[in-house]
C-alpha cells in the first residue's frame, strides 16, 4: 500500500500543546512539534515566574492558562497511541498519568521553587504519603523530627509501620540527637520548618550533611515557610513536599499538594507510584492553584508583616503567656531563622495563661473550655482547621489537628491545652488586634478552676 503523505493534512501540530514525538515513530503517524512556553523562564525572578512560568498556550492564542477538563486524549493512528505507551513519544494519553493544565502548575510550581521537577497530588497528605512510600519499602528506616503535623505521624505510626517501616524520632532542634540517630545508616529523614503548630526552627543544611553522610534523602514539609521565604534544596534537603491547598491556593478554593526535587526522584519512582495507584491532581484543581501561584509572593509578604506586627503585639498582652514566631527575638531558635529564611511566616502560635496541669489530667478540661472561650470571642477571625488562607483563622491544635497525638507528646511539644495557632490573613491589622483584644477580654473573664464565666 502507497504510503501516506501526512504533510498537507489538518493537524495539531500548529498546537504548542501537542506532545514531542521520537525519529523512530512510523512516518503515518503525525509528527507535532515540541511545545514551547509561552515565556521563556531563563533569568526570570521568582515572582515573575508566579505569573508567568509553565503557560503553554493553545493555538487560540488565550490570556489566560487553558483548562483541559478531559480524562483522556485521541490518536490519529492506533500506531500512535502504541509508540505513547510503549514510551517512544511522550504525549498526554490519560488525565491519571498527566494533563496540560496540571503541568503548567507542576511547571510553575518548580520554577518558583527552583526545583527541577514536581510531581503534583490531590492533597498535602498525599504528597507527604507519596514522598515516603516511593523512597522506602519493608526494613527501611526513617529519621524523622518529633514535631509534626499530627497526620505525618499517623502516617509513620500506623501506616508504614505495618509494611515493616521502622522510624525513630528525635527532637528536631537538638543536632546531638540527629548525629546520634544518623550514625547508623537510614533511607530517608523526614522533618517540617518551621513546625506545625509550634514553629520550631530546624537548622536544615547541618540536619542535611549528617542524613547524607548516613545515606539518607531528605524530605522537608515546607508548608509554614512557602517557597516566598525559605528554599529547603538550596539548604541541602532532596525533596520538599507542599500542602497547596494552604499558601499555594490561599484562597479556601480547592485541595492540592506536589513533590518537588531532581528528575531522577520525582518521574522515577514518585511517578511511578502516582501512575499505579491515582491519588493525582485534578486537571480543575490545578487551574485554581496556577492561579492562585500568580498572587503567592504578594500575599505571603503582606501576611508575613502582619504575622510579625500581631506577634510582637500579643506579646505583651495580658492572659498571653507565651508567642511563638520565628522572627520574634524571643524565639528560642531566632537566630537560625533569619539565617535560613527571608521572613518569618504568616503564621503565630500563642499559648494563654493556662492552670499549668498536664493534657492527660482530667483538671486540663478547663483550660481548653477557656481557650475555646476565647475563640468562640473572634468575630472577625475565623475559627478553622486550615492555614495560608486570606482570611485570618485560628485553630486548637489539641483538640484538632494534633489530637491523635498522645496528650504526654503535645506536653513534650510544648502544645498545651491553651495554645491556639493564629493563621494571619489580610485584614487590617488594626481590625485583627481589635478582634483579639475583645476575645482575650472574654478569656480573662473565665474562672480558671471551672471553666466558665465569672
Amino acid at each position: 500500500m502507497e504510503e501516506l503523505d501526512m504533510s498537507d493534512l489538518p493537524h495539531c501540530s500548529s498546537d504548542p500543546l501537542c506532545p514531542p514525538t521520537s525519529p523512530g515513530l512510523p512516518q503515518a503517524v503525525p509528527q507535532p512539534p515540541l511545545p514551547r512556553p509561552a515565556v521563556d523562564p531563563a533569568g526570570l525572578r521568582a515572582a515573575t515566574l508566579a505569573v508567568r512560568g509553565g503557560q503553554y498556550r493553545s493555538a487560540f492564542q488565550e490570556t489566560s492558562e487553558s483548562l483541559f477538563l478531559t480524562q483522556g486524549f485521541v490518536y490519529d493512528r492506533a500506531a500512535e497511541a502504541e509508540a505513547a505507551f510503549a514510551e517512544e513519544i511522550e504525549r498526554y494519553t490519560y488525565s491519571r498519568y498527566t494533563n496540560p493544565t496540571v503541568t503548567t502548575f507542576e511547571e510553575r510550581l518548580a520554577l518558583v521553587e527552583g526545583a527541577e521537577d514536581c510531581y503534583a497530588t490531590s492533597t498535602g497528605m498525599s504528597a507527604v504519603f507519596t514522598a515516603l512510600a516511593a523512597l522506602v519499602g519493608s526494613g527501611s528506616r526513617i529519621v524523622a523530627a518529633r514535631e509534626l503535623f499530627g497526620s505525618t505521624v499517623c502516617v509513620f505510626d500506623d501506616i508504614l509501620a505495618r509494611w515493616g517501616v521502622r522510624t525513630d524520632y528525635v527532637t528536631g532542634t537538638d543536632l546531638a540527637q540527629w548525629e546520634a540517630a544518623l550514625a547508623t545508616p537510614a533511607d530517608v529523614v523526614f522533618l517540617e520548618s518551621p513546625s506545625n503548630p509550634m514553629q520550631d526552627v530546624l537548622d536544615l543544611p547541618a540536619i542535611a550533611r549528617l542524613a547524607h553522610a548516613a545515606g539518607a534523602t531528605v524530605v522537608v514539609d515546607n508548608v509554614f515557610a512557602t517557597p516566598v521565604l525559605q528554599r529547603p534544596l538550596e539548604l541541602g534537603a532532596d525533596l520538599v513536599v507542599y500542602s497547596a491547598t494552604k499558601h499555594i491556593d490561599g484562597q479556601g478554593r480547592v485541595m492540592g499538594g506536589a513533590i518537588l526535587g531532581p528528575r531522577e526522584i520525582v518521574r522515577g519512582p514518585v511517578q511511578s507510584l502516582i501512575r499505579s495507584t491515582g491519588p493525582n491532581l485534578s486537571p480543575f484543581n490545578a487551574w485554581v492553584l496556577a492561579k492562585g501561584l500568580e498572587t503567592l509572593p504578594l500575599r505571603v509578604r503582606a501576611q508575613t508583616a502582619a504575622a510579625l506586627e500581631l506577634a510582637g503585639w500579643l506579646e505583651v498582652q495580658p492572659g498571653v503567656a507565651s508567642v511563638r514566631y520565628p522572627f520574634l527575638a524571643s524565639h528560642p531558635q531566632h537566630d537560625v531563622a533569619r539565617a535560613q529564611m527571608s521572613g518569618g511566616g504568616t503564621v503565630v502560635t500563642f499559648t494563654l495563661d493556662g492552670s499549668g496541669v498536664p493534657g492527660d489530667d482530667p483538671a486540663a478540661r478547663a483550660d481548653v473550655e477557656r481557650t475555646f472561650a476565647f475563640l468562640d470571642a473572634l468575630r472577625v477571625v475565623d475559627i478553622s482547621n486550615n492555614l495560608g488562607d486570606a482570611k485570618s483563622m485560628v485553630t486548637h491544635p489539641a483538640t484538632t489537628t494534633h489530637r491523635r497525638i498522645d496528650p504526654a507528646t503535645r506536653d513534650a511539644l510544648g502544645i498545651a491545652p491553651t495554645t491556639v495557632r493564629f493563621s494571619v490573613g489580610l485584614e487590617d491589622v488594626e481590625d485583627l488586634k481589635e478582634d483579639l483584644d475583645a476575645a482575650l477580654a472574654v478569656f480573662r473573664g473565665v474562672s480558671v478552676r471551672e471553666g466558665a464565666r465569672t
